[in-house]
């Protein structure tokens, strides 16, 4: 691993720190910024790298710096928004994998945004029904729980995916030339075709030239 793409997977880890202090209060769970930092973190990086950027910013927050929204520490597992900060490492995972290799389209992105963000929705809203029923001792339905957890956050959310992928798509070639990325881990087997359907062409065009001689 080159220590470029462990520095953007610590920046990234910081955007989403600043991510948590960026909020609008909501009973239980705060809409913040959080999930359109997590997707670029998923575009921009890929998968591997997008995914060791939160699990750093995990790894903070559950050491005891107060980097996720209710604070930290380890105690924060039974929080009832724990499940949302757990599923931002395998969030920008799948967006790093559903948008690498192939053409990038801005639908192809934003399902991979969707894809994204229903991990978050579906580990979140877990949690968060089994801390309030479990933990909390209250007697929480699954649609009251949805209506806490998921519904107030689906318009907002969908407009941060939106923005994420318009983001990635026009970044990403000046970022790291056409075709590329922040971290180019996840483009090396495309790469490697290229460079051997390169290759095989110059072996064909000069047998060619062989054989006309």
């Amino acid at each position: 691993m080159k220590s470029k793409e462990w520095i953007l997977a610590g920046f990234f880890a910081a955007l989403t720190v600043v991510g948590t202090f960026i909020r609008i209060p909501f009973p239980l769970v705060p809409l913040t910024l959080h999930v359109l930092i997590v997707l670029l973190a998923g575009f921009l990086l890929g998968a591997r790298f997008g995914l060791l950027s939160q699990v750093i910013y995990l790894l903070l927050g559950l050491a005891g710096l107060p980097v996720f929204t209710g604070g930290g520490g380890i105690g924060y597992v039974f929080s009832p928004t724990f499940g949302y900060v757990l599923a931002y490492p395998a969030a920008a995972w799948i967006v790093g994998s559903l948008s690498s290799g192939g053409e990038r389209t801005t639908v192809r992105f934003f399902m991979a945004s969707l894809a994204g963000i229903s991990i978050i929705y579906l580990l979140g809203a877990s949690v968060l029904y089994c801390n309030l029923n479990f933990l909390a001792g209250k007697d929480v339905g699954v649609y009251q729980t949805l209506k806490i957890g998921v519904l107030p956050f689906i318009v907002p959310d969908l407009l941060k995916g939106g923005v994420a992928s318009l983001f990635a798509l026009k970044i990403l070639p000046l970022l790291s030339g056409e075709g590329g990325r922040l971290s180019k881990s996840d483009d090396l087997p495309a790469a490697k075709k290229k460079s051997g359907e390169g290759v095989e062409a110059g072996c064909g065009e000069k047998d060619g030239e062989r054989i006309q001689k």
